[in-house]
C-alpha cells in the first residue's frame, strides 16, 4: 500500500499445514514472493501442486536463527507464523523481531493476554485464532435468512442483507436502484436472476427499476432490525407460554393424566435414587394423612389444621415437644401414644433419607445454582451441535442477533453455567437428542464440532430428520469441503482455514481486519485503513477509491470528528483520515498494488444549458464537488455553455453528476469517451 520501493514484496510463512497452505495460496494472488518453512516435509499436500506456488521451500525448524537468516528474513515484509503449536509461534516471533525490528508479525494464537503483551513489546504485531475467526461467518450462515453480515463499528451495528424482491415488495416497480442509497443504506450488488453470482461491487445499473424476482445485496444500520427481532422474540415467548399452558391442560385430562403418571413412574424407577426418593416421599405423605385423621377423630374438639401440625411435629422428631413436659388433662390411650412414637421414628428415618438425597444432589452439582434456562423453541430456531470455543462464539453472536436457538453439547464436562440465555441439551448424539431439540421444525442447523467425520455423520442425520433445514457444516480441509458440497448440494460448507487465510493474508499487508462475511462463496473483509503521507489513497475522492478499486466505503472519520457512516462519494481523503471498507481479497490486492482501474473512467459529462443564473452558480458547485476538478475550472465551463467537462469520470460518478445538475436546473448528458452520446 505504500510507495516505499526499497521494501521488497517478500513474505515468509512458517508452518505449512492446512492454514499455512491456504495463506500461501492467497498471498500468491497478490503477485508477491512467498517462502515457506516446514519442519517435516509431508507425504502429500492438501492443495495440489502446492510446492510450485512457493518461491522457496525450507524444511527445518523455524525457531532457529540460521533458518530465518537463510529465508532472508531481513528482506521480508511480513512473516505469518501459523504452525499448530502456539509455543513455537511465540518463540519464532521473538527470534524474528530480533533479526528484523520492522517486519510485520501475523501470528496464530488463542492466548489473548499473551497476544496483548507481545503486541505491546514487539510492535507491528497481530494475532488471530483461525478456528474462531470465521465464527461470524458460521453464525450468519446459520441464520439462514437474509442477513449475510453483522458487525459493530464505533458502537453502531451494521447489517449486510441479501433481499429477494417479491411482487408485493414496497420497492417492486416503484424505485430506481440508486434511490435506495441513503445515510443508512448502501447498495452492494444487484442480480436479475438467481443464476448470477457476485463478482465485484458496483457492477449494477443505478438507473434500473427494481423489479420482482430480482436480488439485492445492501448494507444498512441495524437498529431497526434489532428492534424487530426483539419484538419477534417477545411474540415467540408469548406463543411458547400459550403452548405450554395448552399442553398442561391436555395433560390434566383423566386419560392423559393417567398415562403421564404411568410414564413418570416407569422412568423414575429406572434410577435407584429416584426410586428411594419417591418411596420415602409417599410413606411420609401417608403417615402425615393417617396421623391427621387419627388425632382429629380422637379429639373432635380440636381443628383439622391443629391435628395436621401435631402430626408434622411428630414426623420431624418432635415427640418430646408434645409429650415430654405435657400434663395430661385427659387420658391418652396407649395405642395413640405408641402410634405417635412410631410417627417420630418413621419420620426420622424417611425424612432423614430425603435430607440425605437432597444433600447428595446439591453436592453432585458442586453447589452451583445455575440460572433457569428458557424452554426449547418449538419452531423456526437454530440448532447448534457442538459447543466448543467456536460453537459458543457462534451461539453468542446469534444471541446478539436476537435469534432463538438451542444447543446440543457432546462434552460431559461442559460448564453448565455457560450461556444461561439459551436452552441446552446435555446428551449423547442420537435420535433422542435431535428430537428434544425439535430438529424437525428448526430452520437451520450449525454442525461445528472439532471432528470432521463427526460433523459429516451429524449432517447426514440432520438431512434425514429435516430435509428442508438449512445446514451449515464446519470443515478444516479443502478436500472434504469439495466432496461434501457434492454430497449435500443444498448445505453450506465453510472451510475454517480457507476463510481465516484471507484475514491472515490481509493482515500481512498491515491492514486491520475487523470482521468478515461470505457472499456467494466469496469472503468479504471488513478492513480499516489509516491514510498516511506516502499513501496511494491520499488526496483521492471516495468515489475514485470505490469505483476504481472495487470496494465499498462504509465509514469515514477525519481527526477527532464523529465517524460518518455511508459517507458521500464527494469527500476527499487527507493524511490522518480513517476509513472502513468492504473488500474482497482482489480489492485489497488492488489497493496494495495501487492498481486503481478495475473499471476505467470511460465517461464525460456535456453541460448543454443552464435555465437560470442561479443554476450557473449551483451547477459549478456540483461539478467541482462530484468530479473533483477545481472550482475555477467548473465556473469557466458553466460560463461557456454548451461545453464538455474534459475530466473523465466513472459511469456511476458521471450519472450522479448529471442527476445533481438536473436538480440545479442544468441540462446535461453523459458522453462515452470515443463514442456517441448517452442521455439520462
Amino acid at each position: 500500500m505504500t510507495n516505499d520501493q526499497e521494501q521488497l514484496d517478500r513474505f515468509l510463512v512458517c508452518g505449512l499445514g492446512s492454514l499455512g497452505q491456504h495463506c500461501v495460496t492467497v498471498l500468491k494472488e497478490f503477485g508477491v514472493k512467498v517462502i515457506g518453512i516446514e519442519q517435516e516435509k509431508p507425504q502429500y499436500w492438501e492443495i495440489p501442486n502446492f510446492p510450485n506456488l512457493l518461491d522457496e521451500l525450507i524444511i527445518s525448524d523455524c525457531r532457529q536463527i540460521g533458518v530465518l537468516e537463510k529465508a532472508q528474513i531481513q528482506h521480508c515484509r511480513a512473516v505469518l507464523l501459523v504452525t499448530s503449536n502456539e509455543q513455537v509461534n511465540a518463540q519464532t516471533a521473538l527470534a524474528v523481531r530480533k533479526l528484523n525490528p520492522h517486519i510485520r508479525l501475523v501470528v496464530r494464537s488463542a492466548k489473548g493476554n499473551l497476544n496483548q503483551l507481545l503486541s505491546k513489546h514487539l510492535g507491528n504485531f497481530v494475532a488471530f485464532e483461525p478456528t474462531q475467526l470465521p465464527a461470524a461467518a458460521f453464525a450468519l450462515a446459520a441464520l439462514g435468512t437474509e442477513t449475510l453480515g453483522f458487525f459493530n463499528l464505533e458502537g453502531e451495528w451494521l447489517r449486510v442483507v441479501k433481499h429477494h424482491v417479491e411482487w408485493s415488495d414496497r420497492w417492486s416497480n416503484q424505485r430506481l436502484l440508486h434511490q435506495l442509497n441513503n445515510r443508512n443504506r448502501r447498495i452492494l450488488c444487484h442480480t436479475c436472476n438467481g443464476s448470477q453470482l457476485f463478482q465485484s461491487f458496483h457492477q449494477w445499473e443505478p438507473e434500473a427499476i427494481i423489479q420482482a424476482e430480482e436480488t439485492l445485496v445492501y448494507i444498512e444500520t441495524a437498529d431497526q432490525f434489532l428492534l424487530n427481532q426483539s419484538k419477534k422474540l417477545a411474540s415467540d415467548a408469548q406463543v411458547t407460554r400459550k403452548q405450554i399452558w395448552q399442553g398442561l391442560r391436555r395433560c390434566l385430562t383423566r386419560k392423559n393424566l393417567k398415562q403421564q403418571l404411568i410414564k413418570f413412574w416407569q422412568q423414575s424407577f429406572r434410577q435407584q435414587v429416584r426410586q428411594v426418593a419417591i418411596v420415602c416421599g409417599l410413606m411420609v405423605l401417608i403417615l402425615l394423612l393417617t396421623g391427621t385423621v387419627l388425632f382429629n377423630w380422637y379429639y373432635p374438639e380440636t381443628t383439622l389444621l391443629s391435628s395436621f401440625y401435631a402430626t408434622a411435629i411428630l414426623l420431624l422428631g418432635g415427640y418430646a415437644d408434645l409429650f415430654g413436659e405435657f400434663k395430661l388433662t385427659a387420658p391418652i390411650p396407649w395405642w395413640l401414644q405408641l402410634f405417635s412414637l412410631g410417627l417420630t421414628l418413621a419420620g426420622t428415618a424417611f425424612v432423614g433419607v430425603l435430607y440425605a438425597l437432597l444433600t447428595e444432589t446439591l453436592l453432585a452439582y458442586k453447589f452451583q445454582l445455575s440460572l433457569r434456562r428458557p424452554p426449547v423453541p418449538q419452531q423456526g430456531h437454530v440448532v447448534i451441535i457442538g459447543l466448543g470455543r467456536v460453537g459458543q462464539r457462534v451461539a453468542a453472536l446469534l444471541l446478539a442477533f436476537q435469534q432463538s436457538l438451542v444447543g446440543i453439547t457432546l462434552n460431559p464436562d461442559f460448564d453448565r453455567t455457560a450461556l444461561p440465555q439459551m436452552p441446552l441439551i446435555f446428551d449423547a448424539l442420537n435420535e433422542g437428542a435431535l428430537t428434544k431439540a425439535n430438529l424437525s421444525t428448526a430452520k437451520s442447523v450449525f454442525v461445528g464440532t472439532d471432528d470432521e467425520m463427526l460433523n459429516l455423520e451429524i449432517a447426514l442425520m440432520t438431512r434425514t430428520n429435516n430435509p428442508n433445514s438449512h445446514i451449515v457444516i464446519r470443515t478444516f480441509g479443502q478436500g472434504l469441503s469439495d466432496n461434501l458440497a457434492e454430497l449435500l448440494p443444498n448445505a453450506q460448507i465453510i472451510c475454517a482455514y480457507e476463510v481465516a487465510a484471507e484475514a491472515f493474508a490481509g493482515a500481512a499487508f498491515g491492514e486491520n481486519i475487523i470482521s468478515l462475511f461470505r457472499l456467494d462463496n466469496q469472503t468479504v473483509l471488513v478492513t480499516e485503513y489509516q491514510v498516511e503521507a506516502d499513501d496511494t489513497l491520499n488526496n483521492l475522492l471516495l468515489a475514485e477509491i470505490s469505483y476504481g478499486y472495487g470496494v465499498v466505503i462504509i465509514m469515514h472519520q477525519r481527526g477527532q470528528e464523529m465517524p460518518k457512516f455511508m459517507p458521500s462519494d464527494d469527500l476527499r481523503l487527507t493524511v490522518g483520515d480513517r476509513m472502513v471498507v468492504l473488500a474482497t481479497i482482489d480489492g485489497l490486492r488492488r489497493i496494495e498494488q495501487g492498481k486503481i482501474a478495475i473499471t476505467p473512467k470511460r465517461w464525460r459529462v456535456k453541460v448543454e444549458q443552464a435555465l437560470t443564473q442561479v443554476a450557473i452558480f449551483e451547477g459549478a458547485n456540483a461539478i467541482a464537488l462530484v468530479s473533483g476538478c477545481s472550482l475555477g475550472t467548473a465556473r469557466r465551463l458553466m460560463n461557456n455553455l454548451p461545453k464538455t467537462l474534459s475530466l473523465p469520470l466513472y459511469k456511476q460518478q458521471a450519472q450522479r453528476l448529471v442527476r445533481k445538475l438536473s436538480k440545479a436546473q442544468v441540462i446535461a448528458q453523459m458522453v462515452p469517451i470515443g463514442k456517441g452520446k448517452f442521455r439520462i
